[in-house]
């Protein structure tokens, strides 16, 4: 049985590619490009580019108009050009390792609002698994294409990205059908310890470079926003190493669930929505901010389009690689320094989750809307949307404020998911988290001992 079994890289490997046996790293290099769907593509997932570097961009001052300096890790050239894919292949390799799914007798059904989805669709086809994805419907057409280039299925479920009770609806449903596993990226620890191992030692180790070559002394703050809540993990082993850094969780303005209980429909497509995910680490978040979602898209335009460069030149040479929740990461990461009066020697960290691929539709969409964007519109919202981040909607990271975070878990996981309370106060320990991190060494030997047979 093992013979026709896929196996990809162990965690070790992805964090560090130079460690994959040469020529398969050597063919894996060659055929992103040339053959995305190959399965070797599976020891792509890493954040590195052929040299071994984290591929990351600083940004400019003239964007962020603020002296520290924020970095930014790029999702771009994972294999579906985001790095949902490692989350979504980190469950699936923890699984088929432990023995609960079989290639050929399983089907994976992957819930999602977006780029999980596109990472189940991917490694699900590529591993040898019949897969399904759930989504709203009102997400980018370019989602949809892509799941079905990749080799799976989807459902729409009404709604938008705010709209997850009726994709765990769907769930319920279609997990009543024999031999049928869902993967939920809400509360799978596969998706945990695939940012806490891989992005967040990434994250470590590009600092380290930049205190070499850039002169940076303080690792002031990492900024997330919270989708599955996946990203933010990283958060957990950077304040292992930088015991002072700020970890700050970002959600919609629209929907600002954590920040007062609230709700409402937003178009941050890839973050969160009305509920705290069952793998969030609560008590690791030292601040909640708020970005609204028209500035988000606003802001993705002022940067991916032409009169934008003509403002930042410094913008056209990365013009694709942000989509739209990696602007609202960025607007996080500069409401962060504001807040904080952070300054030179200071860095703040995020994430670009995904690329522009995925979004012409909605950049037409907004020129619709709005208008053709020209020269003066680009310099008008890069003046409002990025200098003028206020530090605003800001909610401090104190006992009360997480206690309310870990508590709103009740709704979704005991009453609705089948969770118990036992199990939620579990999570406010530390060993429950240092517990599910020292999984990962199992699951590295695991890997190991079954593709070698």
């Amino acid at each position: 049985m093992k013979s026709t079994l896929v196996y990809g890289p162990t965690f070790e490997e992805m964090l560090n590619p130079e460690k994959i046996h040469h020529e398969t790293r050597k063919r894996a290099i060659e055929v992103l490009e040339t053959s995305p769907l190959d399965p070797i593509n599976l020891y792509n997932i890493t954040w590195k580019d052929k040299e071994n570097k984290v591929r990351h961009v600083v940004l400019p001052k003239a964007l962020t108009n603020v002296d520290a300096e924020i970095v930014v890790i790029i999702g771009k050239y994972f294999p579906t050009g985001s790095h949902k894919v490692g989350a979504t292949y980190s469950c699936t390799i923890e699984r088929q390792v432990m023995g609960t799914i079989t290639p050929g007798k399983h089907r994976l059904v992957w819930p999602s609002t977006g780029n999980y989805g596109i990472g189940g669709a991917y490694v699900g086809p590529r591993m040898g698994y019949d897969s399904l994805v759930i989504l709203p419907e009102r997400m980018s057409q370019e989602r949809f294409e892509k799941i079905k280039w990749y080799g799976a299925e989807y459902i729409k479920t009404p709604g938008c990205e705010s709209n997850v009770k009726e994709i765990y609806d769907k769930t319920h449903e279609l997990a009543r059908e024999k031999d049928t596993v869902i993967v939920n990226q809400f509360a799978e620890f596969g998706n945990y310890r695939f940012h806490y191992y891989v992005t967040g030692n990434s994250v470590l180790e590009l600092f380290e470079e930049l205190k070499r070559t850039k002169g940076a002394r303080n690792f002031a703050a990492f900024c997330s926003a919270m989708g599955s809540a996946g990203t933010i993990a990283a958060g957990d082993r950077i304040k292992q190493v930088h015991k002072d850094c700020r970890v700050v969780g970002l959600e919609p303005v629209q929907c600002p669930t954590l920040y007062n209980n609230g709700f409402g429909d937003h178009d941050i497509q890839g973050i969160g929505d009305k509920h705290a995910t069952w793998i969030h680490n609560t008590d690791n978040m030292d601040a909640l901010m708020c970005i609204d979602d028209v500035s988000c898209k606003k802001g993705m335009q002022a940067v991916a389009e032409e009169p934008g460069w003509k403002v930042i030149p410094e913008l056209e040479s990365f013009s694709t690689l942000f989509g739209i929740s990696c602007i609202c990461n960025i607007l996080g990461a500069i409401k962060t320094a504001k807040h904080y009066k952070l300054g030179k020697g200071d860095v703040i960290f995020t994430v670009a989750t995904d690329n522009l691929d995925r979004y012409y539709s909605v950049l037409a969409d907004l020129t619709k809307q709005f208008g053709k964007m020209d020269r003066d519109e680009a310099s008008r919202r890069i003046k409002a949307i990025f200098h003028g981040a206020d530090a605003d909607w800001i909610r401090e990271g104190d006992k009360l404020a997480q206690d309310s975070w870990a508590n709103l878990k009740y709704y979704t996981w005991v009453e609705q998911q089948g969770k118990t309370v036992e199990e939620l106060r579990a999570q406010r320990g530390k060993e429950f988290w240092l517990g599910e991190q020292s999984k990962i060494a199992d699951v590295e030997k695991a890997i190991l001992e079954q593709r070698s047979c």
